[in-house]
């Protein structure tokens, strides 16, 4: 747990933010983490009388500008001046748009696989970059399920965003805020953000604006969703997953490997109690291969998983109910059934591709609207366009942040990086997916690897352990760093070694 320290230095402060009479100089904050890193947040500013003479704001954290702590009482909800009526729209502190002369801002909602392909590789000699996002690191997340069993720390598959992208740390105009977007003005070319909430504080979240010359949407998805006795010491340990798809394939597998090789050995007294059931309304990974699809189905078997076929028509807190009134308790609830739209992507006044994502052209423009690109889990083809929504998988993710930069940067070479100047500009090709093959780890150092292009095309089709060695080489090379990759490795010998680490700290 973060502690901080705040020094104030000739801080006054009289009445709420938009007072007469706020004066702040000299401002420090220094936080510790838990992993003993020193933030250093400093900000410099000097006789500000009003809320409104905030045009933008330096933070610090760990190397990246963010958006400042819940005590820093200038960057609090703006609330009217004396000089505003009460119908005159509310006003907010932050970033205003760019000036001739300075360079062209490009605003990045989002740090997942997306963003930060597309942040990794913007020229930031031609743009200032602002990334706006609730969590300050990407997450390799096809070894997220390994983190949940102790066979991988967390820390070896998230990478920090200013690791990605430098300019965030160095570059004096380009910032990130750890914040959520709440609202778009494409018309102003402005964006809407809310700090995160920081533990129980007593204010409100704060809020600010940022202008843009160029935004790039990709904020993600989120998970889609449709309450001792001997019985109770068995539905405790019974560990439940909804969704046979390549994420919940993956966790079974892990969990049950962690099970049969660790919890049995070390916990002898519940190992007849403690048991893994996958449900699935029809065939795990029904994109792979049907041969891939038995070998997976008969290993989980084998493997102490039970496999159900059905849907969930109820959740309750200790138990769920299929749609055929079979009732299944559980002590531990997985869901991994796929990702919808997010309340954000849905509240945004944007057209919607099949799916309700945001809809997008050849290029990953939002048509209706100027200097707006989408691409990840948030966006999807619109239908005039032929072409069909792609999965939602980080290799599609990653080919688009891929892409979208090499447009950005030609738009800069260009000079068309500031808002309203690539109406006639050609982007280019569009953009052209094409699919690599699938993997997944079914525990126990077998694996799948499919690498058709398509569900129905030919293609080699692998399982076992020369499968696993291919999934586990294929991940650890596209691991963001050099130093993640030492951290992903390191914990893979170990746990070989050793066996996982089931201690439980905090």
């Amino acid at each position: 747990m973060a502690l901080a320290r705040v020094a104030r230095n000739g801080l006054r402060r009289s009445g709420g933010v938009g007072g007469g009479n706020t004066t702040e100089r000299n401002i420090f904050f220094e936080r510790l983490s838990g992993s003993l890193e020193k933030i250093n947040v400093h900000s410099n500013l000097t006789s500000l009388s009003t809320i409104k003479g905030l045009n933008h704001m330096n933070f610090w954290s760990r190397g990246i500008r963010t958006t400042p702590p819940y005590q820093f009482p200038l960057a609090e909800r703006l609330v009217e001046t004396e000089s505003e009526s009460e119908h005159d729209e509310p006003r907010y502190p932050g970033l205003e748009a760019t000036k001739p002369g300075e360079k062209p801002r490009v605003v990045v909602l989002g740090t997942g696989w997306a963003a930060c392909r597309f942040l990794n590789g913007l020229d930031t000699k031609a743009y200032d970059v602002v990334c706006i996002s609730p969590r300050n690191h990407m997450v390799f997340t096809p070894l997220l399920a390994s983190t949940c069993v102790g066979t991988l720390e967390f820390r070896s598959v998230s990478e920090p965003v200013s690791r990605i992208q430098s300019a965030l740390a160095t570059s004096p105009n380009s910032y990130f805020y750890l914040a959520s977007c709440i609202g778009v003005d494409t018309n102003k070319h402005e964006v809407y953000c809310e700090t995160m909430s920081n533990g129980g504080l007593p204010h409100e979240p704060y809020q600010f604006k940022v202008a843009y010359d160029k935004l790039v949407i990709a904020a993600g998805a989120e998970p889609l969703t449709f309450g001792i006795s001997e019985e109770e010491k068995s539905r405790l340990l019974h560990c439940v997953i909804i969704g046979g798809g390549p994420t919940g394939v993956e966790f079974s597998g892990e969990l049950s490997d962690f099970i049969m090789r660790d919890v049995r050995e070390r916990y002898s007294q519940v190992k007849d109690y403690i048991k893994v059931t996958l449900i699935e309304a029809n065939e795990i990974l029904s994109s792979f291969d049907v041969g891939l699809r038995q070998y997976a189905t008969n290993h989980l078997r084998k493997s102490g998983v039970q496999l159900m076929r059905g849907v969930v028509k109820e959740v309750h807190p200790k138990k769920i109910i299929l749609s055929d009134g079979t009732d299944v308790p559980y002590g531990l609830l997985v869901w991994s059934t796929g990702v919808g739209p997010s309340q954000f992507i849905k509240s945004l006044n944007l057209p919607k591709s099949p799916g309700g994502r945001i809809g997008i052209d050849e290029w990953l423009r939002v048509p209706s609207v100027e200097d707006v690109f989408a691409l990840g889990d948030c966006a999807g083809f619109l239908e005039q366009t032929g072409k069909p929504v792609l999965p939602a998988l980080a290799q599609v993710a990653e080919r688009q942040g891929k892409y979208l930069v090499e447009v950005f940067n030609r738009m800069a070479k260009e000079d068309g990086g500031k808002a309203f100047s690539v109406k006639d500009m050609s982007l280019g090709d569009p953009f052209v997916y094409k699919h690599l093959g699938s993997m997944a780890s079914v525990g126990r150092y077998k694996a799948l690897v499919d690498l058709r292009q398509s569900k129905d095309a030919q293609g080699i089709s692998l399982a076992g352990f020369i499968s696993w060695l291919i999934w586990r080489s294929a991940y650890l090379t596209r691991v963001v760093s050099w130093r993640n990759r030492f951290y992903v490795a390191v914990n893979w010998a170990t746990t070989l070694v050793f066996g996982r680490d089931d201690s439980r700290i905090g």
